[in-house]
């Protein structure tokens, strides 16, 4: 059992990587934009780093149940940096600035976003505290997730407007670039 974990522990990396490329190109196609999922993306880790740690404070490993909550976390977390993304893009075609815009985006989906990650996280304590038979693996998944979810949530919800306003500004500047080279160039025909 030990040599089949060591053999998969490379797997994890492309694991991960299938999972962020993937929901990459599914943000892109979405948001019309290479820039606009960047900041989806970029909260995950904060993620990954709170199950980690959970794992490491609670003294459990990093194993495939961690591994599995944290795929898991990759979605939840996504949903959460999507909600706020999604509505300040919404409110930025209506015609407020990108900071108004994220810091609307990030007002209005506090909430919602709160007490969704907060009833998943209250849905997890009986995993943490398991006993019995297979309470190692519950402990586990539990904590991972629970850690994840946590850290992910509260740390997310100041970096994800951030981050917002960074890509958003970037990619503005770029669209204001090529709109006045396409202006230049019919004045030239």
């Amino acid at each position: 059992m030990t040599r089949e974990e060591i053999l998969s522990g490379n797997q994890v990396v492309f694991i991960f990587a299938i999972c962020l490329l993937f929901v990459y190109l599914l943000l892109s196609a979405q948001y019309e934009s290479f820039l606009l999922p960047l900041p989806v993306l970029l909260s995950l880790p904060i993620g990954i780093f709170g199950s980690l740690f959970l794992l490491y404070i609670l003294g459990l490993e990093n194993n495939i149940y961690a591994q599995v909550a944290m795929v898991m976390l990759i979605g939840l977390l996504g949903k959460n940096a999507i909600l706020i993304v999604e509505f300040a893009i919404l409110k930025q075609k209506e015609g407020r600035t990108v900071i108004e815009a994220a810091i609307e985006g990030a007002i209005a989906r506090l909430r919602p976003i709160l007490m969704t990650s907060f009833a998943f996280i209250a849905g997890l304590i009986p995993l943490m505290v398991a006993s019995g038979a297979g309470a190692i693996g519950n402990k586990t998944i539990g904590s991972a997730a629970a850690g994840g979810m946590l850290f992910g949530t509260l740390f997310g919800v100041i970096i994800i407007p951030g981050l917002y306003v960074l890509f958003a500004s970037i990619s503005e500047k770029k669209k204001k670039k090529i709109n006045t080279e396409i202006i230049i160039d019919n004045e030239k025909k």
